[in-house]
C-alpha cells in the first residue's frame, strides 16, 4: 500500500480585512501598493474567542461532510500548529473529542509553520506505508492575526487566519514504482530563528514577567509588546532567493525527474512579490506556477493545501500530473515534496 492525497476541505473566517481598511491605519500606503507588493486583497481574521481548534473544526467538517471519509474511519489526526489553544493538553486531543473520532485514533500537535504542510505528508506517508495508519487527517491551522501589532504593516498586510483539512489513505500503487506522495527533501537553519518570531508567550519570556502595556522597539520600530509577531522582512526574502533553488534542484534529483517533468509548482504562498522573484530565478514557466492568496493571505502551513484545493476547482490539475510542493519559511525551515494528483473531486 502507498499513500495517496485523496481529499482537501479549507475554512476562512468570515471576517474580512482589506487593503482599504488597512490604509486606514498606515495613510503613507494605498491599497494599489499593498496589491503590488503582496499580491493580497483581503485576508481573514479570527473572532476574539475563535481559536486555532475552532478553525480546524470547520474544515475538517466540511470534509467529512463532502463525503471523502467519516468520523470512524481515521485513526490518526496531526496538527500544524504555532497557535493553540493551550500549552497543554496538545489541541489534536482535544480535536479528537470534538470531532468525534474513535478513542483508538492516535492524536498529536506539531509546531512548525510555513514548511509544516510538507512536513506533515511526510509524517502521514510513515504511518500508512509502514502500516501503523489507514487514514490520516492532516490538518493546519494558525490564527497569527492574534500575534499582530495593528499598526506594524510589515506583518499585518500578509497574514490572514485559515484552517486547512488534507485526507492521506492506504491504496494499491496506481502507476508501478511512482510513489503518490515523495521523496521528501528537508532543510533547517535555526540561525535564521531570530528573524520571524514571537520573542514572549513561552517559557523564554513569559508574558507575567512584562507590565501591561510595556514593551520595546527595535531599530525599524516593530513593537516587541508580548506577544508580538516579528518579521525581518528582507532577511526572510534573501533567505528564500539562496535556499529555494537548491530545494528545487534537489527534489527533482531525489525523485529521478527533469525540471520539464513537473506539471505544476505549488509554493508556500508567501507574498506575490517573493513569488514572481523566485519563479524568475528559477526559470519556471508562468503557466507551471500557481499562485492563490490574493482572497485570504498568507496562511502559514495552509497556504499550500489552499492553493492545491484552488487549483484543482480551476481545473489547473488532472489525475496523473506531477506536483512540486515547497515550502519554506519561519523557523528557518523547508521541504520539498512531489505529489502524483489523484484527487477526483
Amino acid at each position: 500500500m502507498q499513500a495517496t492525497l485523496k481529499a482537501i476541505e479549507y475554512y476562512l473566517p468570515p471576517q474580512v480585512l482589506d487593503n482599504p481598511q488597512l490604509c486606514e491605519v498606515a495613510p503613507n500606503w494605498s491599497p494599489q501598493k499593498i496589491q503590488s507588493k503582496t499580491g493580497i486583497q483581503e485576508r481573514r481574521i479570527s473572532e476574539e474567542e475563535e481559536l486555532s481548534s475552532d478553525l480546524a473544526v470547520k474544515a475538517v467538517t466540511k470534509l467529512f461532510e463532502s463525503g471523502a471519509c467519516k468520523p470512524e474511519d481515521i485513526d490518526y489526526l496531526m496538527l500544524c500548529t504555532q497557535s493553540p489553544d493551550y500549552f497543554l493538553p496538545t489541541t489534536a486531543c482535544l480535536l479528537q473529542h470534538r470531532l468525534g473520532l474513535r478513542t483508538s485514533c492516535g492524536a498529536l500537535d506539531f509546531n512548525l509553520g510555513c514548511s509544516g504542510f510538507v512536513y506533515g505528508l511526510g509524517m502521514a506517508k510513515g504511518l500508512i506505508e509502514t502500516g501503523q495508519a489507514t487514514n490520516v487527517l492532516v490538518v493546519t491551522a494558525e490564527t497569527y492575526t492574534k500575534f499582530i501589532t495593528p499598526t506594524d504593516m510589515s506583518v499585518r498586510a500578509l497574514f490572514g487566519d485559515a484552517s486547512a483539512a488534507t485526507l492521506i489513505t492506504a491504496q494499491e500503487p496506481l502507476d508501478g514504482n511512482v510513489p503518490a506522495i515523495g521523496p521528501f527533501v528537508y532543510g533547517t537553519d535555526g540561525r535564521g530563528a531570530k528573524n520571524l518570531i514571537v520573542q514572549t508567550g513561552g517559557m523564554r519570556k513569559p508574558v507575567a514577567g512584562f507590565a501591561s502595556g510595556g514593551g520595546d522597539e527595535d531599530a525599524d520600530e516593530h513593537v516587541l509588546t508580548p506577544p508580538t509577531l516579528y518579521m525581518n522582512g528582507p532577511e526572510i526574502f534573501l533567505f528564500t532567493l539562496d535556499a529555494v533553488p537548491d530545494l528545487v534542484a534537489g527534489i527533482c534529483n531525489r525523485a529521478g525527474i527533469t525540471f520539464d517533468d513537473v506539471d505544476l509548482f505549488v509554493f508556500h504562498q508567501a507574498n506575490e512579490y517573493m513569488l514572481r522573484h523566485l519563479r524568475d530565478k528559477i526559470e519556471i514557466p508562468p503557466e507551471r506556477f500557481y499562485v492563490s492568496m490574493s482572497h485570504c493571505g498568507n496562511t502559514v502551513s495552509s497556504t499550500i493545501p489552499i492553493a492545491l484545493k484552488e487549483a484543482h476547482k480551476a481545473g489547473r490539475l488532472k489525475t496523473g500530473d506531477r506536483v512540486m510542493l515547497i515550502g519554506f519559511g519561519v523557523g528557518y525551515s523547508w521541504g520539498a515534496t512531489m505529489l502524483r494528483w489523484a484527487m477526483s473531486t
